[in-house]
């Protein structure tokens, strides 16, 4: 991939202990790290992405910063935190992932009233899962989020794995003018048809690249978010064998990715244990992939020369303690089907409800379209009865891919095409390619108006956007 759609790369390491402490022996997060209260400005700010040596880019910020800064916080203990909108549009912050009361959702009109500028926003919850989340707006997202806005969100297992380091990896996708600044043409009607707006830079970390400095012998554990409007990545770590512990922030089967690529739609985060066994002094490439005519290097696992820190690796586990996610009881599950259609097919039309053009919208879920980011008076597409169990089939009628999100719940992932998917699989946000059939389970046990829509922001606020009650109306 060329230097005109990659753009430049880098990544910023995040700790949970120094790199001197780690090389001494096994670390782990430390809870200190953790405060059950957290204040966030979100206010127009420049982030060096195109190097230190030219123009800093004018993007939205939260806490100075891009991405935000690393929330870090306890599982099962209560989560206050302070937004001050300083931007002159309304926002809202959605936490993706986390199973919290439907009025902490961050939906504008559906969970919240929308954040004014100069206004402030007190969101308070007790996250009940450990893992890997993020933080980004649910207002005007497309451009927020494609300006900057997002952020991590660690909820601290209470017997995390025994790592020597962990690293933290929020990859972001910019779309760049030459002088370095954010193009415009958010919401191109085209895009919004087809893969969504694709940038020319990507950034890990909101830094230009770097090497990522690792020993022989190490174990790392490193936590991989996709923030990205719409770029959808297969990693491959060369020379390595990474071993998936957790996606989605929930705890899986420890096992290696099919073909050594993990798959990272818009908004899905995967959790890796990667025992470092590369020679010293030599690079390794992690490769994004997916699109094959447009393969490029995203960071390079750049060795040392020290001797290694063990001469086997490490003989302990992996497994992370499951979340008290409800098992859904697949004997007595209702099933519901949602099917995805719609978006610019092979020949050239632009289909909607009924193979007619939508005008704004270019997407629907089930004959209809709901566009934009949330709004009052949205009537809800299906109602599940409070606490039972359901499986929904995620049906891909169009010729693009969806990453589908469900707010407030997290799923298990029972089968593509009627195959069972293996490693006790859990998500908030699934892959679902065209043509395919996702068929996934729940316990409806969180009241309230979800949304449930497609992470490729352009397919959401263009019609890919739908309404699932829970419980009855003015029970959430």
């Amino acid at each position: 991939m060329g230097t005109d759609h990659v753009g430049l790369l880098k990544r910023r390491a995040l700790l949970s202990a120094s790199a001197g402490a780690a090389m001494l022996g096994l670390v782990r997060p430390s809870p200190l790290q953790a405060s059950p209260s957290h204040r966030i400005v979100v206010a127009p700010g420049q982030a060096p992405l195109t190097g230190p040596r030219r123009r800093a880019t004018d993007v939205w910020a939260y806490g100075g910063s891009v991405p935000g800064p690393t929330l870090r916080v306890r599982q099962g203990e209560p989560v206050s935190i302070v937004v001050e909108n300083k931007l002159d549009q309304d926002t809202t912050i959605h936490w993706h992932g986390i199973r919290l009361p439907i009025a902490m959702d961050g939906v504008p009109g559906i969970s919240q009233p929308p954040i004014p500028p100069g206004g402030s926003f007190v969101y308070e919850f007790t996250p009940p899962d450990a893992g890997t989340f993020w933080y980004h707006p649910h207002a005007n997202t497309l451009q927020q989020l494609g300006r900057g806005l997002a952020g991590a969100l660690i909820v601290e297992e209470r017997s995390p794995v025994p790592v020597d380091r962990e690293l933290l990896w929020t990859i972001m996708d910019w779309r760049l003018r030459p002088d370095g600044q954010i193009a415009g043409g958010f919401g191109n009607r085209m895009e919004a048809a087809m893969s969504g707006r694709i940038g020319n830079t990507v950034t890990i970390n909101g830094v230009v690249p770097t090497d990522e400095p690792v020993r022989a012998g190490e174990r790392v554990r490193i936590r991989l978010i996709n923030a990205a409007l719409a770029r959808i990545m297969a990693l491959r770590f060369e020379g390595h064998r990474p071993v998936v512990v957790a996606i989605d922030g929930q705890p899986c089967d420890p096992h290696e990715p099919k073909d050594g690529r993990l798959l990272l739609g818009p908004a899905m985060r995967i959790d890796i244990v990667l025992d470092m066994q590369g020679q010293a002094g030599r690079r390794y490439g992690v490769i994004d992939d997916y699109d094959e005519d447009l393969e490029y290097s995203l960071v390079q696992l750049a060795y040392d020369t020290a001797p290694p820190l063990r001469s086997h690796p490490l003989d302990a586990p992996v497994r992370l303690p499951r979340n008290p996610v409800p098992e859904p009881d697949l004997a007595s599950a209702e099933r519901r089907e949602l099917v995805l259609q719609g978006g610019m097919m092979g020949g050239g039309g632009m289909m909607g409800m009924g193979g007619m053009e939508m005008g704004r919208a270019a997407w629907a879920i089930n004959g209809m379209s709901m566009t934009g980011d949330g709004h009052a008076g949205m009537d809800p597409l299906a109602t599940f009865e409070l606490g039972r169990s359901y499986v929904l089939g995620l049906r891909n009628d169009t010729a693009w891919s969806h990453p589908v999100h469900l707010h407030g719940h997290s799923f298990r992932v029972l089968s593509r095409n009627g195959a069972p998917v293996p490693f006790n699989q859990w998500a908030d946000t699934v892959f679902v390619e065209p043509k395919e059939t996702v068929d996934v389970a729940f316990v409806a046990d969180n009241p309230g108006d979800w949304m449930v829509h497609c992470h490729v922001t352009d397919h959401q606020t263009a019609g890919l956007m739908a309404v699932l009650r829970v419980g009855k109306p003015g029970k959430g």
